[in-house]
C-alpha cells in the first residue's frame, strides 16, 4: 500500500466521520452532549482540512476549475426550474 492510497482512505474515513458527528450534533437533545459532539466535529474537520492540504501538496488530490460560462449555464438552468 502506498502513501497516496493510505491518505485517500484516511480522507474518506474522515469525511464519513464528519457526517456522523454532524447528525449527532444536530440531533442531540442535551446541551452538554451537543458541546462534546461539536468539539469532536471541529477536530475531525480540522484533520480533514490538514489531510486535504497535505494531499494537494503532493498532487494526490486535484481540483479542476470550472469555466465561468459553465457555472452561468447551470445557474440559468436552476433558476428556470423554480
Amino acid at each position: 500500500m502506498n502513501d497516496k492510497l493510505i491518505m485517500e482512505n484516511y480522507l474518506l474515513i474522515l469525511k464519513s466521520t464528519v457526517e456522523v458527528y454532524v447528525h449527532g450534533t444536530l440531533e442531540s437533545s442535551n446541551e452538554d452532549s451537543r458541546k462534546v459532539l461539536k468539539s469532536c466535529l471541529d477536530n475531525i474537520m480540522d484533520s480533514q482540512a490538514d489531510t486535504y492540504d497535505e494531499m494537494t501538496k503532493y498532487g494526490w488530490y486535484t481540483i479542476n476549475n470550472v469555466e465561468a460560462s459553465k457555472i452561468q449555464t447551470m445557474l440559468s438552468k436552476l433558476q428556470s426550474n423554480n
